[in-house]
C-alpha cells in the first residue's frame, strides 16, 4: 500500500488532483448538508451546467477559465435565489430552465469555435490533467476562504438552514446568510468542475450528506460524517482510478453511492435489532 502511494504521488499533476479535490470534496460536503435540507440540492446540478457554458466561452476567447467562470456562476447562484423566492416560477423549474440553456449555450459555442472533441468530455466529465499550476493555487486559495468563512458563521447557517423564520424572528439577516451559502456553492462547484465534470460534480454534494443522514441525526454529526465520508470516497476513487485507468470523477461517484448503501444497510439492521428487542420486551 505505502509502495501505492508513493509510486501515486510521484506525478506531479496527480498531486494536484488529490490537493484540490481533497479540498474541494471538503467543501462540498459541508455545504451539501445545509444545501440538502434546505431543499436546494439541485442547485449544484444547475450551477454546473453554467460553469460548463462559461467553461466554453472562455476557452473560445482563450481566457483563464477559472477567472471567467467564477463570477458568472456566483451571479447564476444569486440569480436561481431570486427565481426560486418567485412564487410564478418553481425553483426545480428555474434550475432546469437555467441548467439546460447554459448546457445549450455551451455545446453550441465549442461546436463553432473548437468542434466537439475530446476537451467537451474533460468539461462534462472532468479530467485529473486538466488541472495546471495556477489553478491549483487559485483553488487551494478560495478553498480555504470557504472553509474559513462556514467555519466562522457556522452557527448563522445552523439557524438559517434548520428554521429560517426563527432566525429571522431573533434577528439574523436570513438573507445575507442564504446568499453565502449560494456564493460558497458556486465557488465550489467552478472548483471541481474541471477535475469532476459539470455531470458529476454535484454528486459530492448530494452523496456524502444523505448518506451520513442515514446514520447520524444531529447537524454537527451530520456534518463531521459527510466531510469524513466525502474525502474517504474521494481518496479510494483517485486510487481505483489510477490503478485500472478508469475516469477519476465517475471512480468517485461510484464510491460514493456504494458508501451509501453501505451506511444504508447498517441503519437498516440498527432499526432491525431495536424492533426485535422491543418486541421481545413486549412479550416478557
Amino acid at each position: 500500500m505505502i509502495e501505492l502511494l508513493l509510486e501515486m504521488f510521484s506525478y506531479t499533476f496527480l498531486v494536484r488532483a488529490v490537493v484540490v479535490g481533497f479540498l474541494v470534496s471538503l467543501c462540498a460536503s459541508l455545504l451539501g448538508v445545509s444545501l440538502v435540507l434546505k431543499r436546494y440540492s439541485m442547485i449544484g446540478d444547475g450551477l454546473s451546467h453554467v460553469g460548463f457554458g462559461t467553461l466554453a466561452i472562455a476557452t473560445a476567447m482563450n481566457a483563464a477559465p477559472l477567472t471567467v467562470s467564477i463570477p458568472v456562476v456566483v451571479a447564476a447562484a444569486f440569480f436561481l435565489l431570486r427565481l426560486s423566492e418567485n412564487h410564478k416560477i418553481r425553483g426545480d423549474a428555474a434550475i432546469a430552465m437555467i441548467s439546460s440553456g447554459a448546457l445549450a449555450v455551451g455545446v453550441m459555442v465549442i461546436s463553432v469555435t473548437t468542434g466537439m472533441n475530446t476537451d467537451v468530455c474533460n468539461y462534462l466529465f472532468g479530467s485529473i490533467l486538466a488541472m495546471s499550476k495556477s489553478d491549483v493555487t487559485l483553488s487551494v486559495i478560495l478553498s480555504v476562504t470557504v472553509l474559513t468563512l462556514f467555519v466562522l458563521c457556522y452557527n448563522r447557517i445552523f439557524a438559517v438552514t434548520f428554521d429560517e423564520n426563527f432566525a429571522k424572528a431573533t434577528g439574523t439577516k436570513t438573507g445575507i446568510y442564504t446568499m453565502l451559502i449560494a456564493f460558497l456553492t458556486a465557488i465550489t462547484i467552478v472548483l471541481g468542475m474541471r477535475m469532476m465534470g459539470a455531470m458529476l460534480i454535484s454528486s459530492l454534494i448530494i452523496f456524502p450528506a444523505l448518506t451520513s443522514m442515514r446514520i447520524c441525526k444531529r447537524f454537527k454529526t451530520v456534518t463531521l460524517s459527510s466531510a469524513l465520508v466525502s474525502v474517504i470516497c474521494f481518496f479510494i476513487g483517485v486510487t481505483l482510478s489510477y490503478l485500472f485507468a478508469v475516469p477519476t470523477g465517475a471512480s468517485v461517484v461510484l464510491c460514493n453511492i456504494l458508501a451509501f448503501f453501505i451506511f444504508w444497510g447498517i441503519a437498516r439492521g440498527h432499526a432491525l435489532i431495536k424492533r426485535t428487542k422491543r418486541n421481545e420486551n413486549r412479550w416478557k
